[in-house]
């Protein structure tokens, strides 16, 4: 068996690859790693478990629940809720251990297990695979007053929706918003938040029926949310996805906002603020050339990880950093979250715009988003893109090229046989132009065939 676990949690198509009895084997074993490790020593141990709207979220639910309390696990069921209110509630609650059901952004046959451990934060790799070993093992089997009990904590949203909102300062009063919740877990949480904070929210995409979760709607399809903040005058939209860990934004004439330009405006709020600790932004090798480039003249340092949340967060964690995020959407405020968290951007992005009486076009136009292209060449050795001197030669070539208003940037795929080749520079053609050629060379130089 190939290992379960990846960058977030375990996921496949649900009841063929993630089934009802994966989903019960894997919480028992998540229980017992966790019990020798001490994590539940002098006390009974307490889980939360949390989903988005997938209609497969009900049955692994079920399995998950069934998994930890036959392993002497407490439960509360906080019900539809996205994963940074599951994130929030496993610390705020002093679980032991938090559960999240969820795909985040992937079709709605899929779905995922995400495991949190005490605090609200992510398992370590090494707790996760001291569990994938631990599967399906021989076990003695509490019976009687030993066994879990469940129950249902009914103010999950509540009390997620207000520790949002306590996180700013401002009214966003006067402010009108279109919020798409990608018919997910942030389809109640998401527009109460904002109208508690005193925005004026039209909510779309925000009637789910268990099968809707990310069709055609969300911040994977933004021209939804375009065309709603068009048509409702709004000053400004936001788009999340189906477990609202993340969003990206439409500013009132209609133009994509992405998480780049998102992290600059938060950063800039910080700063002034003095929250932003050291003054640093953490991102990722994939931000726009124009977002360092922006954040430099501000005087704001940038440090940047591997593409990934969880990379960014090692950083934040190590250096003690505030704020970190991704060209995706996936931002994270560490003095507020654990995680990347949709709805808590908006607010903040929403209580810049209220503090500097300033529209969003405005406050993103901080930074010039340089053109970028992406190519992905299949089919070659990735394993030799750092090694071959023909490679590394057009490499030089193009960034000579290029000068200081363009990069590249050559990624082998952590999942996959390709090379992903990554070009910006000051024009679109250029940067494909630029792309194209190095896409060559990599065929040429690594091909498998």
């Amino acid at each position: 068996m190939g290992r379960l676990f990846g960058t977030d949690g375990v996921r496949g198509r649900a009841n063929t690859e993630l089934t009802a009895e994966l989903a019960l084997d894997l919480s028992v074993a998540a229980a017992h790693v966790l019990g020798e490790a001490g994590v539940f020593s002098g006390h009974r141990p307490l889980a939360v478990v949390g989903r988005d709207t997938r209609i497969s979220g009900q049955f692994l639910e079920a399995a998950v629940v069934a998994g930890l309390l036959s392993a002497g696990v407490d439960v509360l069921l906080l019900g539809v809720l996205p994963t940074p209110g599951v994130a929030y509630l496993t610390e705020s609650l002093r679980a032991d251990l938090g559960v999240v059901l969820s795909a985040s952004h992937n079709p709605m046959p899929d779905n995922g297990i995400k495991f949190l451990a005490r605090g609200g934060v992510k398992l370590d790799d090494t707790i996760e695979m001291a569990i994938e070993k631990r599967l399906r093992e021989p076990w003695d089997r509490p019976t009687g007053a030993a066994v879990g009990r469940v129950s249902t904590y009914d103010a999950a949203v509540s009390d997620y929706a207000a520790h949002l909102v306590s996180t700013v300062g401002t009214t966003l009063a006067g402010i009108k918003v279109v919020l798409d919740c990608a018919h997910g877990a942030a389809s109640e949480a998401g527009p109460r938040v904002l109208r508690d904070a005193g925005a004026e929210v039209v909510a779309i995409c925000a009637e789910p029926d268990g099968l809707n979760i990310n069709d055609g709607c969300g911040s994977t399809h933004l021209d939804v949310l375009q065309r709603a903040v068009l048509e409702n005058g709004a000053d400004v939209g936001f788009a999340l996805d189906g477990d609202a860990d993340r969003c990206l934004a439409v500013d009132h004439e209609g133009n994509v906002v992405d998480g780049d330009q998102l992290l600059a405006v938060l950063a800039l709020a910080m700063r002034d603020a003095g929250t932003l600790r050291s003054d640093t932004v953490v991102a990722t090798v994939m931000s726009n050339l124009g977002f360092v480039q922006a954040m430099r003249a501000e005087g704001v340092g940038v440090r940047q990880t591997k593409v990934g949340d969880r990379y960014v967060l090692e950083a934040m964690k190590a250096f003690g950093y505030t704020l970190g995020g991704e060209q995706s959407g996936h931002v994270i405020m560490s003095g507020h979250a654990t995680t990347g968290d949709g709805i808590l951007t908006a607010l903040h992005v929403l209580a810049r715009m209220a503090d500097q009486h300033a529209s969003l076009a405005s406050l993103a136009g901080v930074m010039n988003r340089l053109p970028q292209v992406l190519v992905n060449v299949p089919g070659v050795d990735k394993g030799r893109a750092d090694e071959d001197a023909v490679l590394a030669a057009a490499v030089a070539e193009a960034e000579y090229e290029l000068g200081d208003g363009g990069r590249v940037l050559l990624r082998p795929s952590g999942t996959e046989p390709l090379v992903r080749v990554m070009v910006e520079a000051g024009t679109a053609d250029h940067a494909r132009t630029v792309a194209e050629r190095l896409a060559d060379v990599v065929r040429s130089q690594l091909s498998l065939s």
